[in-house]
């Protein structure tokens, strides 16, 4: 192959300098570089809307980190095999590189490409970059994938080595004159509202950003992680590297290179990187696993949805302040607290019964890391339907979930203002509190303050009676 000849570097959810395994093998070539940024428009899924909005800014973020090393970014919306053969016949490239992703609809279009370009005698490609461990890599010993996660984790452990991350070029020497599309014309962000400045007040989307978090995190937070992470009251009890991790601005490598051996919960942590692995590795063998039960058994469960109770838990006016708090927060930052994700997931299956598919959705369309694995492995998880899953009886009781672990009840207050003169003991259970304490307060319910939509222990009640009925 001739180093004059360019080479194509396909950027998918994978915008990051550093440790980017296909941008190396490019850079490594000699080769002139094409650096390119498809919006696929018959990809499987489209984004949600928050999805979007950090892909606005994800992208603006690459390329300027791009142009500070000397190249340019190509933006272009359409097909991929169509835009990748345009630029083919423009430019003469005879080399094509991408970071591999595992969504069935991603496989098959990825496959495509390369059966294609490969019988023209162009070199292709695919990197492992986003993975610790392809889902081919850790088996059974019948050969199979594993379906529960601590057996998954062990193996995994055992078989995979962490090789030290890749450092970002120095250089990047870049095809000139390309033509590429202004990302304002994509319509990433939402028009007139004002949501993409909301949500972006609490963050900072592209690659030096997750760096630093990542680095904040290890340099105190981490040391207490196995405790705080279940404390949305605590604002640096989490990594919050989740959408940076979604868009690739940082890779799992640089993760676990970064936190493995410094003490603390580290091993606690790491384990949620192997969550996020285990959850690709059920994506991978189940193409559908944002749309189809997992365990057959639960296509039959009697699903009662109320529109109006679903539109109430969307909006925070359930009456339960644990659960209002928690979908507050997700529609104003466009992120939410992991143990917060589990009570309202838990309390719309089975305190509303509604199928986990409305819930999987509307985290599709409002989380900023909108993961395709992630998502949908931890609704089923939550609903029971899924592998190696939480079982349906287990469902978490609102109040006492917050009074655990939103104790003073400041997590309440700062995203339900309207209780934020309640004393705590009457914070995460408003409707025990004696009328004074409530007038007082300047708390009405039903007026300032929604009545709980359900009762809890009926709700209860109803739910274990339709899994029962779903299991004949």
């Amino acid at each position: 192959m001739s180093k004059t000849s360019p080479a194509i570097i396909w950027f998918r959810c994978d915008l990051r300098l550093a440790d980017n395994p296909a941008l190396q093998a490019g850079v490594q070539s000699g080769k002139p570089l094409i650096l390119l940024y498809v919006d696929e428009v018959n990809r499987g899924r489209d984004l949600g809307g928050a999805a979007n909005v950090w892909l606005h800014h994800s992208l603006n973020s690459f390329s300027n980190s791009i142009a500070e090393k000397g190249g340019t970014l190509i933006l272009r919306r359409g097909q991929a095999a169509e835009i990748l053969n345009d630029i083919l016949a423009q430019t003469g490239a005879d080399e094509v590189h991408w970071n591999r992703r595992y969504e069935g609809w991603a496989r098959d279009i990825d496959q495509a490409i390369k059966s294609d370009l490969k019988g023209r005698g162009l070199t292709v490609e695919s990197h492992k970059a986003n993975l610790l461990t392809e889902p081919w890599e850790v088996a059974t010993k019948t050969g199979g994938f594993y379906k529960v996660f601590t057996p998954f984790w062990r193996a995994a452990r055992a078989s995979f080595t962490v090789d030290p991350a890749l450092p970002g070029p120095e250089k990047i020497n870049s095809v000139q004159g390309l033509e590429s599309e202004n990302i304002s014309d994509w319509d990433l962000l939402p028009g007139s509202l004002d949501w993409d400045e909301k949500i972006m007040a609490y963050h900072d989307a592209g690659e030096a950003h997750a760096m630093q978090r990542l680095t904040q995190f290890l340099d105190g937070p981490i040391k207490k992680y196995d405790v705080q992470r279940d404390r949305p009251d605590d604002e640096m009890g989490t990594s919050k590297l989740s959408p940076h991790l979604a868009f690739g601005e940082i890779s799992p490598r640089q993760i676990w290179n970064a936190a493995h051996g410094t003490g603390g919960d580290s091993d606690k942590f790491l384990s949620e990187i192997g969550w996020r692995e285990f959850s690709y590795t059920l994506l991978f063998y189940n193409p559908n696993l944002a749309s189809q039960n997992y365990k057959a058994e639960f296509d039959k469960f009697p699903w009662q949805s109320d529109s109006t109770k679903v539109e109430a838990w969307r909006r925070g006016q359930t009456g339960y302040p644990f659960v209002d708090a928690g979908m507050r927060e997700l529609w104003q930052t466009g992120w939410q607290h992991n143990r917060v994700r589990m009570v309202c997931a838990s309390f719309l299956i089975k305190h509303l019964l509604t199928d986990w598919r409305v819930g999987e959705a509307w985290y599709w369309d409002t989380l900023l890391e909108a993961d395709p694995a992630s998502n949908a492995a931890s609704w089923q998880w939550v609903a029971g339907s899924g592998a190696d899953a939480s079982p349906y009886f287990r469902i978490f009781n609102p109040f006492t979930q917050g009074e655990k672990f939103d104790p003073n009840g400041d997590y309440v207050r700062k995203y339900v203002p309207e209780l934020a003169k309640l004393p705590k003991k009457y914070i995460h259970q408003p409707w025990t509190a004696p009328e004074q304490i409530l007038t007082q307060a300047g708390v009405a319910l039903g007026k300032t303050y929604p009545k709980p939509i359900v009762e809890h222990k009926a709700a209860r009640e109803l739910a274990l009676a339709g899994y029962k009925k779903s299991r004949g």
